[in-house]
C-alpha cells in the first residue's frame, strides 16, 4: 500500500512539473517590458519570423519563449542578464556577435549595461512545437 502511494505521489509530481514547463508564455514578439513592446516584426511567412528587438539600459524582455532561432547583435556593447529555470547568468554582448538555439528557449532578459542593444532574431516557426493553449497573447492582444 505504501509503495503505491509513493508511486502515485511521484506521478502527480511529474504531471505538475510537465504542465509547469508548458505554462502559457508569450512568444518573443508579444513579450515586452513593463507593458511596452521591445521587439518589432520585420518579416513573417509560414516558415520564419524575423524580429528586431531593442533594449535600452535598464530595459528587458519579460519571461517569454522562442522556438529554435538564430540571433545577431546589430548594435551596442553591454551585458544582458538572462534568467532561466536554471538560474541567472550575465552575458557580455556586442555588435557583430551571434547565437543560435536548436530547441525552444524560455527566458527573461535585462540589459544591465549602459548601452542600447539591438538584436535581429530569426525564429524557425516550422519547428515551434508549443501547443496553442500554451501561448499567451502578451502584448499582441491588441493586434
Amino acid at each position: 500500500m505504501r509503495v503505491s502511494a509513493i508511486a502515485a505521489a511521484l506521478a502527480l509530481g511529474a504531471c505538475a512539473t510537465a504542465s509547469a514547463q508548458m505554462a502559457p508564455l508569450p512568444m518573443a514578439l508579444c513579450a515586452g517590458w513593463q507593458g511596452e513592446r521591445t521587439c518589432e516584426l520585420l518579416q513573417e511567412d509560414a516558415r520564419i519570423r524575423v524580429l528586431r528587438c531593442t533594449f535600452q539600459p535598464g530595459v528587458g524582455h519579460e519571461m517569454h519563449y522562442h522556438p529554435p532561432h538564430f540571433g545577431y547583435v546589430l548594435e551596442g556593447e553591454s551585458t544582458m542578464r538572462i534568467t532561466t529555470a536554471d538560474g541567472v547568468v550575465d552575458r557580455p554582448v556586442r555588435a557583430g556577435g551571434s547565437f543560435s538555439n536548436e530547441r525552444e528557449i524560455v527566458h527573461e532578459a535585462l540589459n544591465i549595461g549602459d548601452q542600447t542593444m539591438t538584436y535581429l532574431i530569426v525564429e524557425k516557426k516550422y519547428e515551434d512545437t508549443r501547443a496553442a493553449e500554451a501561448i499567451a497573447e502578451g502584448l499582441c492582444v491588441s493586434d
